[in-house]
């Protein structure tokens, strides 16, 4: 059975489902068993099964399906029937590779969808019991907390960052600080609540006028600066000189992967690169500018991304005109990553 991690905001305390070892009390350095993260957002649904390695992890097996959770949950409040469905069929999936590669440990988080919905306790329960697993719907504030943590390694040793993940349901924006060794600690931080699939929803997906995609566009992008602009005031005076942006989602992954002209994805050219934020800008804008079917005929984008990619554009764009750099960095990495490192750290494993 998968279960699940205490929120680190419980503390350390020991989970129930630690499998005791002989090695425990005689051998100072802990066996290198597999852990796992799962993560169940508003659009997709993720596993990352990992074993520790020397300063850092190696990854066992993994998953990713497009499970759109909160479709329709802005006019609702509910999640639908059909949508709780989809993503019990791929945490089925899940729960098989947790048991086929015997994992010693695992936390399964639920974020935006499962915290906004009216039945999101409800789902909860029907996901234990049909798979097993349990999910911890985690708060904004760990939610930001585990994409910096995983975000981490790529942040190096300049003096601040602001790291912004843009979700399914919403999109979170930290400014954190970082010593000498990269270290970071969070300053600030804001959950916008608009994410891919929400905003999206608020404009019709089928324009035939290119003029009229942009004005839905633009009124995307307002609907974001709503927001976005307060905390833009609020950490105005914490900020030293221009910050380093780093992005972490399908958005920017998407994006930088159309920018650098790749045939498919490519996660080892793309987690980890520099962007210009104007190219990003001008990408996110022809983006809006283009039919669902010609965006679908682009690289990396695909019948699944089509109708969502704009949203996730109008996003981006507002950060990087509230902010503006020369470049962004790109990360396919975040809370998954963030998890494992807490759970081996936790254990002995100083990744």
């Amino acid at each position: 059975m998968a279960t699940i991690m205490p929120d680190a905001a419980r503390g350390p305390a020991r989970p129930p489902n630690r499998r005791p070892s002989p090695q425990d009390d005689t051998d100072a350095r802990p066996p290198r068993r597999a852990y796992a993260a799962l993560d169940l957002g508003t659009n997709n649904c993720r596993l990352l099964i990992a074993k520790p390695a020397r300063g850092g992890f190696y990854v066992v097996d993994a998953f990713s399906r497009v499970v759109r959770l909160g479709e329709g949950l802005v006019q609702s409040g509910r999640i639908s029937d059909a949508a709780q469905d989809r993503a019990v069929e791929a945490l089925r999936c899940c729960a098989e590779k947790l048991r086929r590669r015997d994992v010693y440990l695992t936390r399964n988080v639920a974020t935006e969808a499962c915290r906004r919905a009216e039945n999101g306790a409800e789902f909860v329960a029907r996901v234990y019991e049909e798979t097993g697993i349990a999910l911890d719907v985690i708060s904004p504030a760990e939610e930001a907390r585990l994409a910096v943590l995983g975000c981490q390694a790529l942040l190096g040793s300049d003096c601040q960052a602001l790291v912004f993940d843009i979700g399914g349901g919403s999109t979170e924006l930290i400014l954190v600080d970082l010593d000498p060794r990269g270290r970071a600690e969070i300053r600030e931080w804001i959950s916008v609540p608009w994410g891919v699939v929400s905003l999206a929803e608020t404009e019709q997906t089928h324009i035939d006028c290119p003029q009229g995609r942009l004005d839905a566009y633009a009124r995307m992008c307002a609907r974001v600066a709503e927001h976005v602009a307060p905390f833009a005031a609020r950490i105005a005076p914490a900020i030293m000189g221009a910050p380093t942006l780093l992005g972490t989602s399908g958005t920017v992954t998407t994006l930088a992967s159309l920018h650098l002209g790749l045939p498919s994805y490519d996660r080892r050219v793309v987690d980890g690169c520099w962007v210009p934020a104007d190219a990003m800008i001008d990408i996110s804008r022809l983006l809006a500018s283009q039919t669902p079917p010609e965006r679908a005929k682009m690289p990396c984008i695909g019948s699944e991304r089509a109708d969502l990619v704009v949203a996730g554009c109008a996003i981006l764009d507002t950060i990087l005109t509230s902010w503006p750099v020369e470049r962004i960095r790109i990360a396919d990495r975040g809370i998954r990553e963030g998890i494992l490192r807490t759970l081996m750290n936790r254990d002995g494993h100083w990744v």
